[in-house]
């Protein structure tokens, strides 16, 4: 093991690297705090500045991905979709996963990337706070409650100054067993293909989402995603320099492709993800997806941005320590390990967030009811 490869392994490093995000996080949420006094002088402005603070933020996950453990994505797909990837406003479908995020975070981070959240994640110290001023839409997850605050959410994107990438998780929970037979089962009532590796699409949100995003955004990417060795992700194996390689199907399809009635647009999804079905079971069985394929170049400005932030940060922190360590003070020197053991155990809490084995019980009973 070389020493790179042993410091990757030291709990000390991961406190380290996690008290860089933390506090850069922080600050950066005080600061977005602070831009809200730009929103009724210029809206676009505010909106310029919050995305490039939660860009950096975010891409410091994108380095820990791309250049602490070295895991690599190969994209399956046409040259022009390709290009669309790179720098256009798109809506995407993708699973949801555990690991979606991970494969996702290649290609999508860009600074204005949206998403459907449920509403208990504004609650949540950075990923929530950072999303509230990216305007995210968070809703409750049933959708007579979420209907207006929805439309009303998406219609106020409609002005975005930035490319966008706007996130769905149309099968609205993550795959389990479970929730697959009972998926199944509704899809049997309604008429409708069973589906061997997904659950039944719910369709409302996306029929809304489309209608509200028409003149926004240009395409739906559908995106199905794989990793090697069936490897589940996690951000503690990430940490740890466990490196993943992960398979990425991207298909494009025009909005003005979309039927814009309701129930045919419903239908069209349900296609999709048969089409999604049969992807996933040609990659089952030949380890590959169609298209032709590319590996999107590590990113130095990832690095750079993480760099910056460790050196203001870190270079107050040792000095700060040495000088506790050198006043001889127990009461002091106890202080600090307490502070340290209690950053030690904020860490381990913000990785469990991330950490979702099972899954929410949504779905579970939900699927039992008709859209």
């Amino acid at each position: 093991m070389g020493f790179i490869a042993f410091l990757k392994t030291q709990f000390i490093v991961h406190l380290l690297i996690g008290f860089v995000f933390v506090v850069s996080g922080l600050i950066i949420n005080f600061i977005q705090l602070c831009t809200l006094v730009l929103w009724p002088i210029n809206k676009q402005f505010y909106r310029r500045v919050n995305c490039r603070l939660a860009y950096s933020l975010w891409s410091q996950l994108v380095m820990l991905l791309e250049w602490w453990s070295g895991t690599e994505c190969t994209l399956f797909s046409d040259e022009a979709t390709r290009f669309g990837v790179l720098g256009v406003c798109g809506a995407v479908i993708s699973l949801h996963l555990t690991n979606d995020i991970f494969g996702l975070l290649f290609l999508f981070i860009s600074k204005s990337s949206k998403v459907l959240a449920k509403r208990e994640l504004l609650y949540v110290p950075l990923i929530g706070w950072t999303w509230y001023f990216l305007e995210i839409v968070f809703c409750k997850r049933k959708w007579e409650e979420d209907r207006d605050t929805v439309i009303e959410g998406l219609k106020r994107l409609a002005d975005y100054p930035e490319y966008m990438w706007f996130l769905l998780y149309c099968e609205g929970t993550r795959f389990t067993e479970t929730k697959h037979r009972i998926s199944m089962e509704v899809a049997e009532s309604k008429g409708l293909p069973k589906l061997k590796y997904h659950l039944l699409p719910r369709t409302k949100g996306f029929t809304t989402a489309v209608q509200c995003l028409r003149g926004t955004v240009s395409a739906v990417y559908d995106v199905t995603l794989n990793f090697r060795g069936n490897k589940n992700p996690s951000l503690l194996g990430i940490l740890y320099g466990k490196k993943y390689e992960a398979d990425m199907c991207v298909r494009r399809f025009p909005l003005e492709d979309i039927p814009q009635d309701e129930k045919e647009a419903a239908n069209w999804l349900h296609k999709l993800y048969q089409e999604k079905d049969a992807l996933q079971e040609m990659y089952n069985q030949e380890g590959i997806f169609p298209g032709q394929q590319f590996k999107p170049p590590r990113r130095p400005w990832t690095l750079l941005n993480f760099l910056f932030w460790a050196t203001v940060l870190l270079s107050p922190l040792f000095t700060f320590g040495f000088g506790v360590f050198a006043s001889g003070s127990p009461l002091l020197i106890l202080a600090f390990l307490g502070l340290v053991g209690a950053a030690s155990f904020g860490v381990r809490r913000l990785i469990g967030v991330t950490e979702i084995e099972k899954g929410s019980s949504y779905g579970n009973q939900e699927f039992k009811k008709k859209e």
